[in-house]
Parts: structure tokens; C-alpha cells; sequence
């Protein structure tokens, strides 16, 4: 049982054991400027009514991702859910379930999470998946730590294509363990095979490449796994899942581990998350894995049954012998994405990765089109694609949302060289008519 201090004399009598004079003292990592230096400005009590009428007048002044015409990507994509996604989520036996503890009363749970793992190793084409993680960017860099684990080498080698916010996630990661992080520069929209030529060593624990990369470019992964491997290293990939309607699994490319984000799949937008993490390996590598397992069985009388196994985390065993400290997995979003990959398929999956491809291009070659405006990588897309502007980009993010359409995402903050760059995303669900209005658009801002 927790101790709550409920009075004035206890609150002081635990600030003085711990050695704090008062509660701001105990606060005082926190910036200033993060602090809260007024009231709450809260409306006085109001009925149900009148509150769910005040909040939807205040959500009424946003407009969503789904109201507008989308050309955002960079990680967060705008896919076609299917409506039977959210109506299997819904029911409470999955909505409301906790972490599935007791196998004989969570067996639902169990086996929605384990036909999530099979259809990700089947997707990806590796042997053993988990149960999921936080995301895209928490999968990258347990990825990293696994690494580690397995060939104890202390170099993680990663393209300067990779996700930004993956690297700074990585950069989190590797920090206390004093991991160095060695960046490979980009040429042409891709990593440089001359530099993993001349710089992976015997201290090269893994090298994490992208596919498609953050840039929308597809890797040339056929020649890159040679070169990690001839040093002993782990290869990671880093891939869109829908992309893989169409291109080469990573099992049929050599990796060693695969790992990524799920959005895609199932999961809706939701102003950034949650999201949800996919990470599958070698069946060698499956002692190493983080997070949690679940795995098929028998009961005493011989039926078919499902139990979490191999919970290599430190809630379930002694702490210096975890691989992660992740403590939990996301279970409806993993749900989701089954769910989504069940009722597309193989041939669903193929089809809007063919879309998604045809699309792009078709967009990519009527904004090239445009006086001042060029494809900025002269490389193989799948989805997304970096222009160069001859106005800024924000100018035209801005520009264009009154015209209800979401540009593209601005790189100018990512990388000095691409301070005039667009990056611009197109998925299945964007028709003709859409991207011939935007591209107008664009025109009328010039």
C-alpha cells in the first residue's frame, strides 16, 4: 500500500526527510520558464450540457488532418483505415484490457498479440517478432542496444538520412551507456557506400539504415549489407511497412534485425500518437529481444493456448539481466495494425503501395513542372519526395492552408543544405483532382 500525506504535517514531515525545505526547493530542476506562474483560467462549475457544448465550440477551432487535404509525412502518415479497424478496437474486452498477466483470463488478448507478431515477421520476412514497443523512434534505438548486447561492439553507425527524431532518440539512448554514434553523410538523397567502404571497423556494432529514408529515397540495400557484414556487424532496417507491399523484405535482404513504424498500419494520425513500434529479428537474437514475447502452447488437456514467454524486462526479472527497461507494449495499436493487415492482405498491401508509388510520381512531375521548382534527389522514391523551392517553404505551408491543403513538412530546421527544401508525401488516398488542385495552388503563390 501507497502512503498519501494528507495534512499540512505530514507534507513537511516527508519534505524534511528528504531533506527539501519546501516544495519549490523540491521542484527547482524544473526551469522557470516551464512553471506555471498564474491561475488556472478554468470557467466556473457547468453542467454536462454546457461543458461538452463549451468544448466542442473550442474544438471547433482546429481543424484536423482529416478535414484537409494532406501532403504531410516525415513518420506520421495519412493512410485509408478501413471503418471494421476501429469497430473491432472498440469492443471492451480489447478496449479496456490490461497487460495480460493471467493467461487463463486473457487468452483474447493473447492471441490478438500474437497474430500481430506472426503477420509482422511475415511482413518483414524475419523469423521472431515482439509484442510491439512505443514506437518508431524507441524501436530504432533498443535496436541499437541490442546490439550492443550481442557482439558487445561500441560504434552504431547511422546514415544522415535517418529521422531526425529517431537520431535524437538514439542519441538518448546510446548516452548512458557511452555508445559512439558515427553519422555517414548522404549523397544524392542516400547513404554513401564509399564511406561504409572506408569507416566500418571491428568496433562497428550495427549500421541502421532507412527504407524508404526520411528523405522518401529507397537505400540500395543490396550492396550496403555486404559491406556491414564483412565486419561482423549487425545490419538494422528501418522500414515503412507499407512500402513493403512492393519492395524486398528485409529478411530477403540480409538484416539482421527490422524494426519501424506502424502508424500506417490501423492507426489514425491522432496529432502524434500513440503510435506504435514494430521490431522482429533473427530467431537467433530472441533471448536478446526487448519487451515481451507471446507464444503458443498447450494446456494439460491439449488445447491451443497462448502465454506471454521470454519477458526478458526488468519488472519481470533481475534488473542487470534486462535488455530494456520498457515496460509495457501498445497492445490496441498493435491490435490495429492486425487487424488492418488482415483485411488487406498480401494483394491489399501490393495495391496501396502501388498507389501510393503511381501517386507520387504523378505529383513529383507536375510540381517539377512549376517555374522555379525541381526534384532535389535524382533517386528512386517510394511515397515522399524533397522539392526545391524557389520562395521558402514555410511560406508555402503557410500559404496554402487557408486553401485547405497541408503542404508538406518544411526541412530548413532539419539540415542547413535543405533550408529551401519540401518534403512532400502522397498516399493512396489523395486522388487526381487533389493533387491537381495543389499543385495550382502552389503556382497562384509564385
Amino acid at each position: 500500500m501507497h502512503y498519501i500525506p494528507n495534512t499540512d504535517r505530514d507534507r513537511a514531515e516527508m519534505l524534511k526527510k528528504i531533506g527539501a525545505a519546501d516544495f519549490a526547493q523540491l521542484i527547482s530542476c524544473i526551469p522557470q520558464s516551464a512553471l506555471l506562474k498564474d491561475d488556472l483560467r478554468l470557467p466556473p462549475p457547468l453542467s454536462e450540457l454546457d461543458l461538452a457544448t463549451l468544448l466542442k465550440k473550442m474544438s471547433d477551432v482546429n481543424r484536423s488532418a482529416g478535414e484537409s487535404i494532406s501532403f504531410l509525412g516525415a513518420g506520421a502518415y495519412d493512410h485509408f483505415i478501413p471503418s471494421v479497424v476501429d469497430h473491432i478496437l472498440q469492443r471492451s474486452e480489447f478496449y479496456t484490457a490490461y497487460t495480460p498477466y493471467q493467461a487463463e483470463v486473457s487468452q483474447g488478448t493473447l492471441q490478438s498479440i500474437y497474430e500481430f507478431q506472426s503477420l509482422i515477421c511475415e511482413l518483414t520476412g524475419m523469423e521472431v517478432a515482439n509484442a510491439s514497443m512505443y514506437d518508431g523512434a524507441s524501436a530504432v534505438a533498443e535496436a541499437a542496444l541490442m546490439s550492443h548486447s550481442h557482439n558487445r561492439r561500441r560504434e552504431i553507425v547511422i546514415p544522415d538520412s535517418l529521422h531526425p527524431a529517431y537520431k535524437k532518440v538514439l542519441k538518448t539512448y546510446c548516452s548512458g551507456l557511452g555508445l559512439k554514434i558515427t553519422v555517414a553523410p548522404v549523397e544524392n538523397g542516400s547513404t554513401e557506400l564509399s564511406y561504409l567502404e572506408k569507416n566500418l571497423s571491428s568496433d562497428t556494432s550495427c549500421v541502421i539504415i532507412q527504407n524508404p529514408n526520411f528523405y522518401g529515397v529507397v537505400e540500395d540495400v543490396a550492396k550496403i549489407e555486404p559491406l556491414v557484414h564483412t565486419t561482423g556487424a549487425l545490419l538494422v532496417l528501418v522500414c515503412d511497412p507499407v512500402s513493403l507491399g512492393i519492395l524486398k523484405s528485409p529478411g530477403e535482404l540480409g538484416a539482421d534485425l527490422a524494426v519501424g513504424e506502424g502508424q500506417g498500419m490501423g492507426n489514425p494520425l491522432n496529432f502524434g500518437g500513440p503510435f506504435l513500434g514494430f521490431f522482429a529479428a533473427k530467431k537467433e537474437m530472441i533471448r536478446r529481444m526487448p519487451g515481451r514475447i507471446i507464444a503458443a502452447t498447450t494446456d494439460a488437456r491439449g488445447k491451443r493456448g497462448f502465454v506471454m514467454t521470454l519477458q526478458t524486462r526488468e519488472q519481470h526479472i533481475r534488473r542487470e539481466k534486462a535488455t530494456s527497461n520498457i515496460c509495457t507494449n501498445e497492445a490496441l495499436c498493435a491490435l490495429a495494425a492486425a487487424v488492418h493487415l488482415s483485411l488487406l492482405g498480401k494483394s491489399g498491401m501490393a495495391k496501396v503501395a502501388q498507389l501510393c508509388l503511381q501517386k507520387s510520381h504523378y505529383a513529383m512531375e507536375q510540381i517539377a513542372k512549376i517555374k522555379g521548382f525541381s526534384l532535389k534527389y535524382q533517386a528512386p522514391f517510394f511515397k515522399e519526395f524533397v522539392v526545391s523551392t524557389p520562395i521558402p517553404p514555410q511560406d508555402i505551408i503557410n500559404g496554402l492552408v487557408g486553401k485547405n491543403i497541408l503542404a508538406g513538412t518544411d526541412l530548413s530546421g532539419t539540415n542547413p543544405q535543405l533550408k529551401d527544401c519540401l518534403l512532400v508525401c502522397v498516399t493512396e488516398k489523395r486522388t487526381k483532382e487533389q493533387i491537381d488542385y495543389f499543385v495550382n495552388e502552389i503556382k497562384n503563390l509564385i
